[in-house]
């Protein structure tokens, strides 16, 4: 699209210019009315002045108003070109174009469209993550003054200032950003230019309340660390005195999840219970399997025919760990023996691994099911009770010292490598444990079974042979 005495445009300011001295104006606001009602179009440095001898306002073409709408967020974007896009849009719309933004597909309206969403998350994140802190300033007349450094991703200040206005309207306080600075005397809402982090104080005794709130609400059975990351991003933790317990809580969170469900999320106890009391004994698989056939650390146990422990030799080099047996194995006694066992067979033969010389187990070792008539179906375990599951599975990593472990299927590498793994995208990938130097996860045998597609089934196992075939290049490289 180009406009007949238009070349390059080199910013809207310009060319919103030359739109008025055209006649082509918004009948739905005026370019002032919107600014000044702190909303518009515009930062106070674009805001282009009416153009003398411009159409008057009732002969022009209207914009629709979903087009101001969307404006106002995509003007406060961080993009450079923002503002050529927004007057494209804006020609399109007054030229034989109306019901341009109906047109879901259309470049520039899907531009507008993620720019205007980006510019609202980044005013929410500002709302969510923006801590006041008291200035230590003695004898002032004006009363206690708080002040805030944060770093949005775009021009958003005017666009939240409001919002800390209404809700800190008596305080007397100055919000900081790189680009621009807002100030509410509690009478005035200023603004400033920006102000590098480096001028922000440091901290007052009110942060140690946001560390401990923090600690004492958090839950590590609902950790998800990816979703924490998306929802607080790592940028803002600086800011943010409750994050520097962030990473101790990471750390500690499975052994604190594992306090809480044997005390309070309906666990009686967990497997930890049932470890034998000799250290000794904690570390030979036959006294394991032993203590194990007693395990009532969970409610599994009450419809399991019986555990199924792990199977193969104690100084196996490799240790595989599936996530729970299912209703061959609950019956026989043994991991891996129906049809999921056959494709991992076949995997391991084509892959040069001897399975009579690899150690065999699941992250929970109880059947758990849902009845259908007489069948019994397979029903995916909790993270509760993979983690009341877990000591059994440390128990036999402590009594073998795997070379290698390779966890299949999600349960199992979510139980070994963290809440946050996901198979569909780091499948394959060789991490470092306190289990084994060589940790990895590849497709659950179980999950090829009942993919229906014949050509994905057939994709799947060879990613499973050949994640298999890596680890045994690997123990002889």
């Amino acid at each position: 699209m180009q406009h007949a005495t238009a070349d390059r445009w080199e910013d809207f300011r310009t060319v919103a210019r030359r739109l008025l001295a055209e006649g082509i104006r918004p009948a739905v606001v005026h370019w002032s009315d919107a600014h000044a009602a702190g909303d518009g179009l515009f930062d106070s440095e674009d805001a282009p002045e009416p153009t003398a001898g411009a159409t008057p306002p009732g002969a022009a073409p209207r914009v629709p108003p979903a087009f101001l709408k969307l404006a106002r967020g995509a003007a406060c974007h961080s993009d450079p070109a923002r503002w050529e896009t927004l007057y494209a849009l804006l020609w399109r719309l007054t030229h034989g174009e109306p019901r341009l933004l109906e047109d879901a597909a259309d470049p520039d309206v899907v531009r507008l469209q993620t720019w205007a969403k980006a510019v609202r998350r980044d005013v929410h994140k500002m709302k969510a993550f923006v801590r006041f802190r008291r200035l230590n300033e003695p004898n002032t007349p004006h009363g206690e003054r708080f002040v805030a450094w944060h770093r949005p991703d775009h021009r958003i200040v005017r666009a939240a200032a409001p919002f800390f206005v209404r809700r800190f309207a008596p305080m007397h306080w100055a919000i900081l950003t790189p680009r621009e600075s807002a100030v509410w005397d509690t009478r005035e809402l200023s603004f400033g230019p920006g102000v590098p982090r480096s001028e922000l104080p440091e901290g007052d005794p009110t942060e140690e309340l946001w560390d401990t709130y923090y600690r004492h609400i958090f839950n590590p059975a609902r950790l998800k660390v990816r979703a924490m990351k998306a929802e607080l991003p790592v940028r803002h933790w600086p800011t943010l005195p409750e994050a520097a317990a962030i990473p101790d809580l990471i750390r500690s969170a499975a052994d604190r999840e594992r306090r809480m469900i044997s005390t309070t999320e309906g666990f009686a106890m967990s497997a930890a219970e049932f470890l034998p009391d000799d250290p000794d004994r904690r570390t030979d698989l036959t006294a394991l399997e032993r203590a194990a056939a007693t395990c009532k650390g969970c409610d599994l146990y009450k419809d399991a025919t019986q555990t199924v422990f792990g199977s193969g030799p104690a100084d196996a080099e490799i240790v595989f760990v599936g996530e729970q047996p299912g209703d061959n194995e609950d019956r026989t006694g043994e991991p891996f023996v129906g049809p999921a066992g056959q494709v991992l067979n076949d995997a391991l033969e084509d892959a040069g691994i001897d399975r009579s010389k690899v150690y065999i187990t699941n992250a929970v070792k109880h059947f758990k099911h849902t009845l259908q008539g007489s069948r019994r179906i397979h029903a995916k375990p909790s993270a509760r009770e993979v983690t009341a599951c877990k000591p059994w599975i440390e128990a036999e990593f402590a009594a073998i010292k795997p070379k290698a472990i390779v966890c299949l299927g999600a349960t199992a590498a979510q139980a070994i490598l963290g809440r946050d793994f996901r198979i569909t995208k780091q499948r394959g990938e060789i991490r470092e444990t306190p289990f084994s130097p060589i940790t990895t996860a590849t497709w659950h045998p179980s999950a090829i079974l009942r993919v229906p597609e014949e050509d994905a089934t057939q994709r799947m196992y060879d990613d499973l042979a050949d994640d298999l075939y890596a680890v045994a290049q690997m123990m002889t490289g």
